[in-house]
């Protein structure tokens, strides 16, 4: 079994409840195989920040689930004790057109080891297939109830319609979750399924009223927006040729977590929106410049944020 060595690591400053898996792009030479899922992406994006992260997963005890763990570590991050507990380890095939967007067919299954956290970390996240496939979903139901109101909890449910239930059955898990958590992300694709013909204000305004402290919605080229209690930003995001969009959400929600992380107090005014939204477009326009869930460094996104003027990069709408 490979499990990233956890001796003489501090406690966590985030962990990431969510699927780890395969992705297998089909090219013109042939099939490719890249570490991916939701949570291991965002897992790995913020060890590439230089977040100390733990991932709670699961994966097979195979050659799938040791490339896993290996590319974790690789970022620094932490795969939590019990994971390989899978007969094997999930895949993801992924079809590209001709924009550089993936479809997926999926080869998943989702269960979870017990977990009772000894200490809390500053933020825990999770999100996509973790909250809605059985029997993995109920756990992290339980583990989320215990510990709202301890933790800044942060969630991306990165819908999945062909692995979901009813459209009625995914609105009620998708809502029951929300108002367990404070922050809340949504590309445009999830808030236009999850509810049909509403704006992306009047969708943020709803997930406030569930409980939520700040609402974020993406919509890849056409930037990002985000409300909170007391204000509200456009983002715009910086022109990039883009190479595939694979993993341009999970780099923009481990940059999201990274930045609640660094400037962990306070509430969420019109300045501290424009620094999160800023930094987080950034990092997606560095993802989406590449192949593959390939998100920035720390040094990478400092780079590109020295080249901006955030100033110029929100309107308060």
């Amino acid at each position: 079994m490979y499990l990233n060595p956890a001796a003489a690591r501090p406690n966590p400053e985030v962990v990431v409840v969510g699927e780890s898996l395969i992705d297998v792009i089909e090219t013109a030479a042939g099939p490719a195989e890249f570490p991916g899922g939701s949570g291991m992406n965002v897992a790995f994006g913020l060890g590439r920040l230089g977040i100390t992260t733990s991932l709670l997963t699961a994966l097979g005890n195979d050659a799938h689930g040791r490339v896993i763990c290996r590319h974790l570590d690789s970022a620094g991050v932490q795969v939590m004790a019990g994971a390989m507990h899978l007969n094997r380890t999930s895949t993801a095939t992924a079809v590209l057109d001709h924009t550089g967007s993936a479809t997926y067919d999926f080869d998943l299954e989702w269960s979870l080891p017990e977990f009772s956290p000894t200490s809390l970390p500053a933020v825990l996240h999770t999100g996509s297939l973790a909250t809605f496939l059985e029997p993995g979903a109920s756990r992290v139901r339980r583990l989320l109830e215990a510990i709202t109101g301890r933790c800044l909890i942060t969630y991306d449910p990165n819908i999945r319609p062909g692995l979901l239930g009813s459209h009625s059955e995914t609105v009620a898990t998708f809502e029951d979750i929300s108002a367990l958590t404070n922050v809340v992300k949504l590309s445009v694709e999830d808030a236009h399924w999850l509810y049909p013909g509403q704006a992306a204000q009047s969708i943020a305004r709803r997930l406030l009223a569930l409980g939520c402290d700040l609402a974020v919605v993406t919509n890849g080229a056409d930037g990002s927006y985000l409300c909170s209690r007391t204000s509200e930003v456009s983002m715009l995001p910086p022109r990039v040729t883009v190479a595939d969009t694979v993993g341009a959400g999970d780099s923009y929600m481990a940059a999201l977590i990274a930045g609640l992380v660094q400037e962990f107090e306070g509430g969420f005014d019109y300045g501290r929106l424009t620094r999160l939204g800023t930094a987080a477009s950034l990092a997606a326009a560095i993802t989406v410049g590449r192949h593959g869930a390939n998100p920035p460094t720390r040094a990478e996104l400092n780079a590109s944020m020295e080249l901006t003027d955030s100033s110029g990069k929100g309107s308060n709408d």
